[in-house]
C-alpha cells in the first residue's frame, strides 16, 4: 500500500508548552479513550474526537479538513491492593503515571487517504506523536493546580520596610504578646512582634492578635513561625491584601529579627494543608437509618459528576440548573451537530451542550466495572462520574476567584454561572434560560411626616434572604456539638418567616426632599413579580473574630407547594403622592453603625454602601450586605449620587458591547446609558440594566430624536395564586465557605415510578434518599418551581 502522503506535510509539529492537548475525552462529548473505539486525537491541532456513533473526529475532519489523527484506547490495569489507597497529605503530590495504571494502544488514521494503521516511524509522526503523548493533557493541567496553590508576592511583601534590626531571644518566640497561646503564632515582619493567629480548621485556637496588631499599626505582613521550613518556604500573610502571599527574601527578613532559617523546621500544618485535610473528613452520609447503603440511581438525568478537586460547589449547582426543564430544553440536542467552532474546548455553547448531553443522555450513568470487578469492594458500584475539566476552566476564565482550584462559595457561583450564560448568544428559537429565573422587586419609600412616597423597582434573578438567629441556651452539655445538635443551638424559623422578615417594614433616616422633615422613612420591600424558577439563598453567617462563620439554623420547608402571593406588591395608588428623587449625596451614615463595621475591619466606603442599601439602621443588615457584595467589582468606587443614579457625561460607546447587550434583548439606549454608567464594564452594564429595568436611557440631548426602542417587558408572573414547590437544594457541610462539601438534592421522578422522589447527588455518586427533612433544614440554596 502506498503511504499516506499527509505525513510530511509541514504543519505537522509537537505541541508547544503552552499548548493544550485534549487526548483524554472529546471536545464535544464525554466519549474518552477509556471507550472501545477510543479517541481520535488531532495531529494537526491536538483537538480530541470521539469515534462512536457521534463521531465527533470524522466531523473534525470534515469542518476543517485535518487528515491525520492519532487514535488512542487504553484498558486499565488489574491491580491487587494489599492495603487501603494513601490518604492526600501535602499540596504537591506526585501524580500516578498512565503506565502505572493502564495499558495504551495507538494507532495513525488518515481520512483523507482511507489508512487507519499508518506506520508511526514514517515522515514526521514519530516526532509529533511522541510530543504529543509527553504532554500535559489537558484536564492533568487543571488537576495540578487543585493540589499545587500558586500564591504571588504582592506590593507588600516586595517593598517591606523593617524596624531597626534587633535579636529576638527563642523564649521571646514561643508565646503570643497579648495571651497566653504558643501555636499558631504569627511573627509580624515589620516590627518582630508575635501574636497569635485566628481560629483555624481542625481545632487550632486563635485569638486573632495577630490581626488586632496589623490593624493597631496598619503593619501588613506576617509569617506563621510553626510553618517555616530550611529551604525558605513558609505561611506569610498580608493582612492588607487579606490574603496568602509569598515573601521571596523571607531568608533576609527574617535574619533581620536574629532568626536563622537553615536550623529551622515545620512544626506546624501550613494553612492549605489544613483546609485539605478538614475538606477531606466531610462526607455525607451514604446510608440510610438502619445502616444500609442508599440505593444508587442510573439512567437519564443520573449522571454523576467527579470532584476535579475542591469543585464540588459546581457539580452541585450544575446538577440542580440542568434538572430544570429551560436548561434542558436550551442546551440538549441530541440529533443536531455540535456549534461550528475552531476550538470547541473553549467555546461556551459547546460545553455546555456537552454537559447537557453527558448528564441527560444516560449514556455515561452506568456502574464503573472497576468497581465491579473487585468482589471485595464493601462499597455499592457507583458510577465513574464525567470530569467536567473543560467546562470549569472555561466557565472560570478570567474570574479572580472561580479561575482558580480553591473551595468556592457555590451560591456565587451560580450567579457567575447565570452572569455568563446571560452575556453569551442565544438562538431566537430557543432563547435565554436564565430569563425563566429573572423577576422584579419593588421597594416603597414612604415619608413619615408627609406621607409621599417613592416606588423603585429592581430587576434580579435571585433573592438572599437572612435567616433569624435566635439562640436558645444549652440545658444539656455544654460541650455539645453542634454539627449534631443544630436545635440546641438555635431555634427553628420557617421559610416564611425568613421572608417575612426580609419584607417587612422598616425605618431608615433619609431627610425628606418634599417637606424637609427629618423624621426619616418607612421602608419596604416586596416582589412586583414572581419567576418561574425561584433561586433563594439563605444566609447564615456572623462574624466571629472577623472571620464569617456559618451558624446551622434550622429552617423548615414543608414538602406541599406554599403561596407566595402575599409578598407580591400591590403597587403605586392612586391616592398616594409621589416624592421626588432623594439625593443620595446627601445621605449620612449612621455614625455608631458605621463605627462598629469599621472596627470589623470592613472599608469606609463599603460600610457606606452597605448602610445606604440596607436602611442604615441595622448592623447585622448591613455586615450581610458586605457579605452578599463582596467580589462586586465596583464595592469599592467612591459612594456618590452620580454612580447610584447610573448617570454619566459618556456618550460614546462600543458599538460591539452595545451590539453584544442587544442580542440579550436590551435596548440600545439603555444599553448606551449602562455602559456609560460603569465605565463600558459588559459585565457591570448588564448588571445595571437588571437594577433599573425603568430607566431606559433617554438622550438627554433635546435636540435628538427620540428613539423607537419600545419599553423591556418586565421579567417574571404577577398573577395569583403565586404557588412554588421546591426542586432542588444545594447543603453545605463545613463552618466556612472556604472549607467543607457541598452536595445537591433534586426531586424528580426515578425509572419505573410514577411518584417524585429525592436523589442526592454527591460528586459522581447518585443514590436515592428517602428523608431529606434534615438536610432541608440546612441547606444553603433553594431552588423551588412555579406551579
Amino acid at each position: 500500500m502506498d503511504l499516506c502522503t499527509h505525513i510530511h506535510s509541514e504543519d505537522l509539529k509537537p505541541p508547544s508548552a503552552s499548548q493544550a492537548v485534549y487526548r483524554e475525552d472529546c471536545t464535544q462529548c464525554f466519549d474518552s479513550i477509556d471507550d472501545e473505539l477510543g479517541l481520535n486525537v488531532c495531529l494537526h491541532c491536538f483537538n480530541g474526537g470521539c469515534t462512536g456513533d457521534k463521531n465527533h473526529a470524522l466531523l473534525h475532519h470534515n469542518r476543517f479538513n485535518h487528515p491525520l489523527a492519532l487514535n488512542i484506547k487504553r484498558t486499565r490495569k488489574k491491580v491487587q491492593r494489599n492495603e487501603p489507597p494513601q490518604k492526600i497529605s501535602k499540596l504537591a503530590i506526585a501524580a500516578e503515571t498512565d503506565e502505572d495504571r493502564y495499558d495504551t494502544t495507538t494507532k495513525v488514521v488518515c481520512y483523507s487517504c482511507c489508512q487507519d494503521d499508518i506506520d508511526q516511524s514514517k515522515g514526521n509522526l514519530s516526532l509529533v506523536i511522541d510530543g504529543m503523548m509527553k504532554a500535559l493533557t489537558f484536564s492533568k493541567r487543571e488537576e495540578v493546580k487543585a493540589w499545587e496553590q500558586e500564591f504571588v508576592p504582592c506590593e507588600h511583601t516586595l517593598c517591606l520596610v523593617q524596624d531597626n534590626p534587633r535579636q529576638i531571644e527563642s523564649q521571646d518566640l514561643g508565646q503570643c504578646s497579648m495571651c497566653d497561646l504558643k501555636e499558631n503564632l504569627w511573627l509580624c515582619l515589620e516590627c518582630g512582634n508575635l501574636g497569635c493567629g485566628r481560629s483555624q480548621f481542625g481545632g487550632i485556637g486563635g485569638n486573632s492578635h495577630g490581626l488586632a496588631h496589623s490593624d493597631l499599626t496598619t503593619h501588613a505582613v506576617a509569617v506563621k513561625l510553626g510553618s517555616i521550613t530550611a529551604d525558605g518556604s513558609a505561611d506569610i500573610y498580608c493582612y492588607k491584601c487579606n490574603e496568602e502571599r509569598i515573601d521571596p527574601d523571607l531568608a533576609t527578613h527574617l535574619a533581620h529579627w536574629g532568626i536563622d532559617i537553615t536550623g529551622r523546621e515545620k512544626t506546624e500544618k501550613s494553612l492549605m494543608e489544613m483546609q485539605i485535610e478538614h475538606n477531606l473528613r466531610w462526607e455525607f452520609s451514604m446510608t440510610n437509618e438502619d445502616g444500609q447503603e442508599l440505593t444508587t440511581v442510573f439512567g437519564p438525568g443520573f449522571t454523576g459528576l467527579t470532584n476535579l478537586g475542591n469543585s464540588c460547589y459546581l457539580s452541585s449547582i450544575v446538577q440542580c440548573v440542568f434538572s430544570l426543564p429551560e436548561f434542558q430544553q436550551r442546551y440538549y440536542h441530541p440529533s443536531e451537530e455540535p456549534p461550528l467552532s475552531q476550538n470547541p474546548a473553549e467555546d461556551l455553547e459547546t460545553q455546555l451542550r456537552k454537559l447537557a448531553d453527558g448528564i441527560l443522555s444516560g449514556r455515561y450513568s452506568k456502574p464503573d466495572r472497576d468497581v465491579i470487578a473487585s468482589p471485595d469492594s464493601p462499597e455499592v458500584p457507583h458510577q465513574r462520574g464525567l470530569a467536567p475539566a473543560m467546562f470549569k476552566h472555561l466557565i472560570g476564565r478570567g474570574h479572580e476567584e472561580f479561575s482558580t482550584m480553591r473551595q468556592q462559595d457555590a451560591f456565587e457561583f451560580l450567579l457567575h454561572l447565570f452572569k455568563v450564560i446571560s452575556l453569551s448568544s442565544h438562538p431566537v428559537d430557543l432563547g435565554n434560560p436564565i430569563q425563566s429565573f429573572r423577576f422584579a422587586t419593588e421597594q416603597r419609600l414612604q415619608c413619615t411626616s408627609c406621607n409621599k412616597v417613592r416606588y423603585k423597582v429592581d430587576e434580579q434573578d435571585n433573592i438572599s434572604i437572612p435567616v433569624p438567629a435566635r439562640r436558645v441556651s444549652h440545658r444539656g452539655n455544654p460541650a455539645s456539638n453542634s454539627e449534631n445538635n443544630h436545635s440546641d443551638q438555635f431555634e427553628p424559623v420557617t421559610l416564611l418567616d425568613c421572608l417575612d422578615s426580609s419584607t417587612s417594614e422598616e425605618f431608615v433616616e433619609f431627610n425628606c426632599p418634599a417637606c424637609g422633615s427629618k423624621d426619616g422613612f418607612s421602608k419596604r420591600s416586596l416582589f412586583r413579580t414572581l419567576p418561574q424558577q425561584l433561586v433563594i439563598n439563605a444566609r447564615r453567617f456572623e462574624l466571629v473574630n472577623w472571620v464569617p462563620t456559618k451558624l446551622d439554623i434550622p429552617v423548615e420547608v414543608g414538602d406541599d407547594s406554599v403561596d407566595l402571593s402575599r409578598y407580591l406588591s400591590s403597587g403605586p395608588q392612586d391616592d398616594e403622592e409621589t416624592l421626588p428623587d432623594i439625593e443620595t449625596d446627601a445621605f449620612n451614615p449612621n455614625q455608631a453603625i458605621l463605627d462598629q463595621l469599621l472596627s470589623m475591619g470592613f472599608p469606609g466606603v463599603r460600610c457606606e454602601k452597605a448602610l445606604y442599601a440596607t436602611g442604615n439602621a441595622d448592623p447585622e443588615a448591613a455586615m450581610n450586605w458586605l457579605f452578599v457584595h463582596m467580589e462586586d467589582p465596583d464595592i469599592d468606587q467612591p459612594f456618590t449620587a452620580s454612580q447610584v443614579a447610573g448617570e454619566s457625561a459618556s456618550d460614546q460607546q462600543d458599538p460591539v458591547k452595545v451590539a453584544q447587550l442587544s442580542e440579550m434583548g436590551i435596548s440600545d439606549a439603555h444599553a448606551r446609558k449602562a455602559l456609560a454608567a460603569t465605565d463600558e464594564d459588559v459585565n457591570r452594564a448588564l448588571d445595571w440594566v437588571f437594577s433599573h429595568p425603568d430607566d431606559l436611557g433617554e438622550d438627554d440631548n433635546q435636540n435628538s430624536e427620540p428613539l423607537p426602542d419600545a419599553p423591556r417587558e418586565t421579567s417574571g408572573f404577577n398573577t395569583t395564586p403565586a404557588r412554588y414547590q421546591l426542586q432542588s437544594i444545594v447543603c453545605h457541610k463545613g463552618s466556612s465557605v472556604h472549607a467543607g462539601h457541598y452536595v445537591a438534592f433534586v426531586r424528580k421522578a426515578l425509572p419505573g415510578e410514577n411518584k417524585l422522589s429525592w436523589v442526592m447527588y454527591n460528586d459522581e455518586k447518585v443514590v436515592k434518599v428517602d428523608d431529606i427533612q434534615e438536610m432541608k433544614k440546612f441547606a444553603y440554596v433553594y431552588i423551588f418551581s412555579r406551579v
